[in-house]
């Protein structure tokens, strides 16, 4: 039964993985035996993200991407090939979030976060996923999506469309790249006690909305995450391909 869920030989690449849920991703498929690629916007908290993980013996790399630059991830997984570093799961997790009125929202915010969330998403799959298939070594993706792929809610308009997006792009991912032994899926998370929720948290009747709209009655904790994250990128998860799992406490069970 171990073997189902042994990532031993395999290297992850998680985006936007300093802290938050892209750490907590890291730590657990770390615990299952991947080597890590961590990356961030920054260089020191990367840096510190990284030197953790390699207090706990666990082998791991990082470096810097924004990942709505084209040219930066081009140049990056040309560095990983020239090291000899070859990516076998990748999970897109990269994020940022912009809350206003659409009516108030200028281009610029709403073409950042599509840029970074959507746009992102398709093009460091594409770069890793040419060199699955040059290789012939299958792969896994793990895309990241959202309650908001499903329901809507004010002032989150770019979030939504792009987390939308990321859902039919997980399927159009495992349309093509499925007859190369790649599969490509998503975890939804549902409200989850991460550094980007602060404000809401901290908002008393968001806090209260939120522990009255699922059956759990309760925001959800980052390593409640880590064991789907590892089904998606293990051999168990072999003969699934395009799916989205949910992970929200029963959120839109309910709705």
């Amino acid at each position: 039964m171990h073997k189902l869920f042994d990532l031993t030989g395999k290297t992850a690449l998680i985006t936007g993985s300093a802290r938050g849920l892209g750490f907590s991703y890291a730590q657990g498929l770390a615990s299952a035996g991947a080597n890590i690629i961590l990356s961030d916007l920054h260089q020191e908290p990367l840096n510190e993200a990284v030197n953790k993980l390699k207090a706990k013996g666990y082998k791991v790399t990082g470096y810097v991407i924004d990942v709505a630059k084209e040219e930066q991830i081009i140049n990056v997984f040309n560095l990983m090939d020239k090291d000899g570093i070859h990516v076998d799961i990748v999970i897109n997790n990269a994020g940022i979030q912009h809350r206003q009125p659409m009516v108030e929202l200028e281009l610029k915010d709403w073409q950042r976060v599509v840029d970074i969330h959507l746009t992102g998403t398709f093009l460091v799959s594409r770069e890793a996923a040419k060199r699955m298939i040059a290789r012939k070594s299958g792969g896994k993706f793990i895309n990241i999506c959202s309650l908001t792929s499903e329901q809507a809610r004010p002032t989150v308009a770019p979030y939504t469309a792009a987390k939308g997006g990321i859902k039919m792009l997980t399927k159009s991912m495992a349309a093509e790249w499925g007859q190369f032994n790649i599969q490509a899926n998503a975890i939804g998370p549902g409200y989850i006690l991460t550094d980007m929720n602060e404000a809401l948290i901290k908002d008393e009747a968001f806090d209260n909305w939120v522990k009255n709209s699922n059956p759990t009655k309760r925001w959800g904790k980052t390593e409640e995450l880590i064991g789907t994250a590892i089904f998606l990128s293990a051999s168990s998860s072999d003969y699934i391909n395009g799916q989205v799992i949910y992970v929200d406490g029963g959120w839109l069970a309910v709705l």
